[in-house]
């Protein structure tokens, strides 16, 4: 057998992605939705460096298939390397099926799927190893999988791609990667809107008999399996297009530089437009939504917020008071749902501190997270902004010198810290925070004797308290207010935390022990902080990063965003403010009660004030909402727009205050009123982003010079 034949599993599949992108680049082109035509260098563009691209993917791509065919070998089941290797694999199907391996840190389906995978690895070693007769015919079969998976994937690829074209008219986006987040709602409204059987059943049987084919012309590979020294060869060879690969791919890309999108989107990869999308979570907002001028979204948002003016949202906040420069402890909880609460209906008592505190404090009955994600509820509480399409602004690349709740502390002389109970490295957290003029403490600043518990996620809650305590009575002794913002870890998937805290075992895994367990170690927090000098002069905010699920009946279910807030002030007499309120107002509305007075760039809004107007915004990555006048409206991509107006299913028990269940009722008929509002928040917020104009670096120089000389 010729070398050439050698590399035969490879190239007969290239040739199959080739053909199918090719397929696919001319079904899209003459597609209705490409509303373009292409001069001649346009198509020559299209097509040549389309397959150029085409090919350096799929040689990325076929790293599995290559390491798949280089460990084919009869020699390693010779004595005694079979029994060694055995017996390693054993040992990893006990560890990984033991029930405390590394992947059961993670909860969920891992830990399964790892013992299946590492199972089956086990138990057809075993059948090589031990019945030698029938390797040829078992190593064939397998071999057979493997290509038919590829198959799968390479067609699955093509179907996949034209359905998101016809769409969106575009390559995979965001919204590709959000369809993996979302998979229920994805899955049902495939199965709604595609004839699903027909459609995977000719699939399959496309597959079929395409890898019928390609078995045939590959299996050579199988009848007289490579040596090592030609492995080594068809090894160099791959590795050397391998690395040309990873700086091909990229380049090219760059030359999707045509003022023509459609030329564009059609010259590249749908394989690497989804990398990218991971890597860049970018959901342009004028793209996609519903707009109006940029002028009239100003001009109306300047309704709800009558101190702004021109394309911006800079505002001069001032107080008739004096500043009061106290401490200030923000806490933010870790997928707190405000029905984990007594005052919200729940019965089951895991939350009895944080209910005892409620009562002493300033409540705010009625607020909304901006996200179903902790880095968008960051984003809400550190830039007070509407939650933007695509990622969080954490995990932006441009996520620096942005105007926050730290640049104004920053600005009053505060030390300004983020603690986080984990890797700060995670969710992009460190790169933002420090470049918000923040100080980091997170897992790296302790030593061993400070922890006590930990999981995938960090040190428990317990220890990170214990920290912040030691952090903040260093900072009292320098004669200058703190800034602390601690985000929790330990009520989070898998659950685990110290046994022995709370009536509830660490290691059963319970979401309701993660919810009683952060809730006893803010307790134990509370009475260490009462023994410090520094105590009585804080102030403490408490509010959660986003609920413990997402998922409802409808785009946005308003109850899966509803979360407990409040601001408790030693010494202070309790208060309750019922008005409806966005997780963005809660730090400005902070400010007000300091009486600070500052330049502002937010969009959250002091809610004490006499001229709030109530509303929240609430969005998922792609569905973005505004909650006003009982009327849930709601902008999503391919400028959709959809209207509920709002009942309360009314709970019994419950104060009114505190019922959080709405049935959303769609509307017959478009307020249009509402819908402009919900377009200006989103799309100015979008368009101060977009062109820089939410840094800090722009507001009076003398504020600039002070952020920089911190940092």
């Amino acid at each position: 057998m010729s070398f050439y034949k050698k590399l035969s599993p490879l190239y007969n599949l290239a040739i199959l992605y080739f053909i199918v992108s090719f397929v696919l680049r001319t079904v899209l082109f003459f597609h209705p939705i490409t509303q373009s035509t292409f001069t001649f260098i346009e198509s020559l563009k299209i097509y040549t460096l389309g397959l150029f691209s085409d090919f350096f993917v799929f040689v990325i791509a076929s790293v599995f298939l290559w390491l798949y065919l280089i460990f084919i070998s009869n020699s390693k089941y010779n004595k005694p390397w079979g029994y060694i290797i055995l017996a390693a694999f054993v040992s990893l199907l006990i560890y990984t099926a033991s029930g405390k391996s590394i992947f059961d840190e993670y909860g969920g389906a891992l830990p399964k799927i790892v013992t299946i995978f590492v199972g089956l690895k086990t138990f057809l070693f075993g059948l090589f190893l031990f019945i030698p007769k029938y390797r040829d015919k078992i190593r064939f079969w397998l071999f057979t999988f493997v290509i038919f998976l590829y198959v799968l994937i390479i067609l699955q690829n093509g179907l996949s791609e034209f359905f998101f074209w016809n769409e969106f008219g575009v390559k995979y986006n965001f919204i590709a990667v959000n369809y993996l987040i979302y998979t229920n709602e994805v899955i049902g409204n495939i199965m709604q809107s595609y004839p699903v059987i027909q459609l995977f059943s000719g699939l399959f049987l496309i597959t079929a008999a395409i890898t019928f084919f390609i078995v045939k012309r590959s299996k050579n590979y199988l009848q007289e399996i490579p040596s090592i020294s030609e492995k080594i060869k068809i090894s160099g060879i791959y590795i050397a297009l391998f690395t040309m690969s990873l700086f091909a791919v990229p380049n090219l890309s760059k030359t999707e530089n045509s003022r023509n999108m459609f030329v564009n989107e059609l010259q590249s990869n749908g394989l690497y437009k989804f990398y990218l999308a991971f890597q860049n979570n970018k959901l342009d907002y004028y793209k996609f939504y519903k707009t109006i001028p940029n002028q009239k979204a100003f001009a109306i948002l300047k309704q709800q917020m009558p101190s702004i003016s021109g394309k911006n949202t800079l505002q001069n906040i001032s107080n008739d008071s004096l500043e009061t420069r106290k401490n200030v402890v923000l806490i933010t909880i870790e997928s707190l749902s405000a029905d984990f609460m007594k005052m919200y209906g729940n019965k089951q008592n895991i939350t009895p501190f944080l209910d005892s505190l409620a009562q002493k404090s300033l409540i705010f009955t009625n607020t909304y997270a901006a996200g179903n994600r902790t880095v968008r509820g960051l984003e809400a509480v550190t830039l007070c902004l509407p939650p933007t399409a695509g990622e969080s602004v954490v995990k932006r690349e441009d996520n620096k010198n942005k105007f926050s709740t730290g640049s104004v502390f920053l600005q009053k002389g505060y030390n300004v810290k983020f603690m986080y109970g984990g890797d700060a490295f995670f969710d992009n957290m460190q790169d933002f925070f420090t470049g918000n003029g923040y100080q980091i403490i997170d897992k790296s600043n302790f030593s061993e004797n400070e922890i006590t518990f930990s999981n995938v996620w960090g040190v428990c809650d317990e220890d990170m308290y214990n920290k912040a305590i030691k952090v903040m009575n260093a900072e009292a002794k320098e004669n200058k207010p703190f800034f602390n913002h601690i985000m929790t870890v330990s009520n989070h998937r898998p659950f685990t935390y110290p046994n022995n805290k709370i009536d509830i075992p660490g290691n059963i895994k319970s979401r309701d022990g993660g919810v009683k367990y952060t809730d006893y170690a803010l307790s134990q927090f509370f009475k260490q902080a009462e023994k410090q000098p520094w105590y009585k002069n804080t102030v403490f905010v408490i509010v959660a990063d986003h609920c413990a699920s997402s998922a409802g009946k409808t785009e946005l279910p308003l109850d899966k965003y509803r979360i407990p807030a409040f601001i408790y002030t030693p010494g202070n007499q309790p208060e309750k403010c019922d008005k409806l309120m966005s997780q963005i107002d809660l730090m400005p509305t902070l400010f007000g009660l300091l009486h600070f007075d500052y330049e502002s760039k937010f969009f959250g809004q002091d809610v004490l004030k006499p001229d709030y107007k109530p509303r929240a915004l609430i969005a998922t990555y792609q569905d973005l909402g505004l909650i006003k006048d009982n009327v849930l409206t709601i902008i999503s991509p391919k400028q959709q727009i959809k209207q509920f107006a709002l009942r309360h299913n009314e709970k019994a028990g419950i104060a009114p205050e505190f019922q959080i269940h709405y049935d959303e009722i769609p509307m017959k008929s478009e307020n249009k009123t509402l819908v402009n509002q919900t377009i200006s928040y989103y799309q100015s917020a979008s368009y101060l982003l977009k062109e820089k104009e939410y840094q800090f670096k722009d507001l009076t120089s003398k504020n600039a010079k002070l952020y920089a000389k911190v940092r």
